[in-house]
């Protein structure tokens, strides 16, 4: 009971530190916990100090963000005011391989936090990471689905017109990036109704079809074909109507033989 208290009371102490500044002092009691040696999570904390950068290990700040999911499952939800700093300021980290490792990560912290502390401390980072570079977004694109389906209805929607971003790249080469929005989209139809998937998921995946690799194609057709079938079983006939009239318009009807032979793999 006692150490309920003071848990409680640490975390109250925490939420307060956003309005108001605290001295030297009170900072460090934010931090303290009692699940492991505080000495042990204070050597922890300290590994994003620049100075350790160049006088350790100049990768130290790197490993400190690839151990970061487990340092917070172990010290458990209730403690994570004493790691939401240090993960702030690896989130900015100059080095993009540090931001890069939590990128790949996010989904993870997401699971341990839960939906509140998710859409307060770590939905401004993912936002963050969308707009990084290819090398960090290609993270947060790998596990879109599992990020978003931990979301609220009304902050993930808001995501909805982000996704044609994805289709532009640092490096227009960089087909892969566009294979994993394919297979993203396919996981993220269960998300979202029917009128979103016609209005948003529609132009990205005929977009993709069309794509100059062959794989990209091929995964492509396979999100279009899954696209009918959500729709169908929606209760909304209107919308497997008139994607089934594009799709013949655009492909069974094209000019090109190549148009023509996307609408048979589709159909297959």
């Amino acid at each position: 009971q006692n150490m309920d208290s003071t848990l409680h009371y640490i975390h109250n102490d925490s939420d307060l530190s956003t309005n108001s500044s605290f001295s030297p002092e009170e900072e460090r009691k934010s931090k303290v916990q009692d699940v492991v040696p505080q000495a042990l999570l204070d050597q922890y904390l300290s590994m994003t100090d620049p100075s350790r950068a160049q006088t350790v290990d100049t990768e130290i700040a790197k490993h400190c963000a690839y151990s970061l999911p487990g340092v917070a499952l172990t010290l458990g939800r209730q403690n994570w005011h004493c790691l939401k700093d240090t993960y702030e300021t690896l989130a900015s980290d100059m080095q993009w391989k540090v931001r890069r490792t939590l990128a790949f990560s996010i989904h993870e912290l997401a699971v341990i936090l839960g939906d509140q502390l998710t859409a307060v401390d770590l939905v401004p980072v993912f936002n963050g990471f969308l707009k990084d570079l290819d090398e960090v977004r290609i993270g947060v694109l790998k596990h879109l689905h599992d990020f978003l389906k931990l979301l609220q209805l009304n902050k993930r929607r808001e995501y909805l017109y982000q996704l044609q971003e994805f289709l532009v790249t640092d490096n227009s080469r960089n087909w892969r990036f566009r294979a994993e929005l394919a297979e993203q989209l396919i996981l993220l139809l269960e998300l979202y109704s029917a009128r979103d998937i016609y209005d948003y998921f529609r132009p990205i995946a005929f977009s993709l079809c069309a794509d100059k690799v062959s794989s990209v194609r091929c995964i492509s057709y396979k999100l279009v074909s899954e696209m009918v079938k959500k729709l169908y079983v929606s209760s909304t006939s209107a919308f497997v109507v008139d994607l089934t009239n594009e799709l013949v318009e655009k492909f069974c009807r094209c000019p090109k033989w190549s148009g023509r032979q996307t609408f048979i793999f589709i159909c297959q």
